[in-house]
């Protein structure tokens, strides 16, 4: 059973500079939230309460400021700061101490899922108890992805990063479960060409060893990645056309923490005034009435 998770909220995000000159990419709003609300949500939906975040140097007290401890959603938070980039295997080697002799959960921050079976399919992933399980979900242009090819009993056959041409439509999302083994492997790759850690090659590691599965996000299920600033904005307007249509929030993180009896309608009280006279305020007073 996985119970600890990682986001890795690091990097520059050059391709929405200058957004990003003085702000984390992450805390940026996906329409009435930061975005660092989303993959935390995945977390907390998938039943991980122990939850680490790797930051950029120099932006702690950000995330820190809106987010503190973790306590006001019934989890714990932990920081680390990273000096440089250095791929997303390295986030395994930073949080060693902090995995420890567990398996692990990690999400990308920039990553969004949505999607009716999304919580049963998370719950599912974190019973892994050997080798690696990663969420994959059809794309149009696979051309722009890391591509997998499955086969039987949802093995994974091959990975290639942006085919040319693939007959496989199913792209690799930024949602993974690995069993502690991962921090040896990742210790074990060769920085690429770019002289970073890819993910790719060790998830590799896995496949070759026949301990690579995927589960499936499913039709209906939404993945977006935030990574320009148009897929920012049209992120914004999905969440902001579901919400305003339902009457619901997605994300709500306090919400979730509520339905799974990890906090009392006392916290709510406090995260209100937390955040004071606001849209999310108004959706959390509501959640007591």
């Amino acid at each position: 059973m996985i119970r600890k998770g990682i986001i890795l909220a690091g990097g520059h995000g050059t391709r929405m500079s200058p957004l990003t000159k003085a702000v984390n990419k992450q805390l940026l709003p996906i329409y009435d939230k930061p975005l660092i609300y989303y993959p935390l949500s995945v977390l907390m939906l998938a039943g991980i309460k122990e939850i680490l975040i790797i930051v950029n140097k120099g932006q702690l007290s950000q995330f820190r400021k809106i987010l503190l401890d973790g306590k006001r959603f019934g989890i714990k938070i932990n920081y680390i700061e990273q000096k440089t980039p250095l791929g997303l295997p390295d986030a395994f080697i930073l949080g060693e101490k902090f995995i420890g002799k567990d398996n692990i959960a990690l999400i990308l921050g920039d990553n969004f899922f949505y999607g009716q079976s999304l919580t049963k399919k998370l719950k599912e992933c974190v019973k892994l108890k050997i080798g690696c399980k990663i969420l994959v979900h059809p794309v149009k242009k696979p051309e722009l992805y890391g591509v997998a090819s499955i086969g039987k009993k949802k093995n994974i056959l091959s990975l290639k990063e942006k085919p040319k041409n693939s007959k496989s439509n199913l792209a690799v999302t930024g949602l993974y479960f690995f069993d502690n083994k991962v921090i040896t492997l990742s210790k074990s790759l060769k920085p690429s060409k770019r002289n970073e850690l890819e993910i790719i090659d060790l998830l590799n590691k896995y496949r070759k060893k026949n301990k690579l599965k995927a589960e499936f996000l499913g039709r209906g299920g939404a993945w977006l990645d935030t990574g320009s600033i148009d897929d920012f904005y049209n992120t914004s307007s999905f969440v902001s056309a579901l919400e305003n249509r339902q009457g619901l929030k997605i994300a709500c993180l306090e919400e979730i923490a509520l339905n799974y009896s990890w906090i009392k309608k006392k916290e709510i009280k406090e995260a209100i005034n937390f955040y004071g006279n606001c849209m999310y305020s108004n959706y959390l007073k509501k959640l007591i009435k």
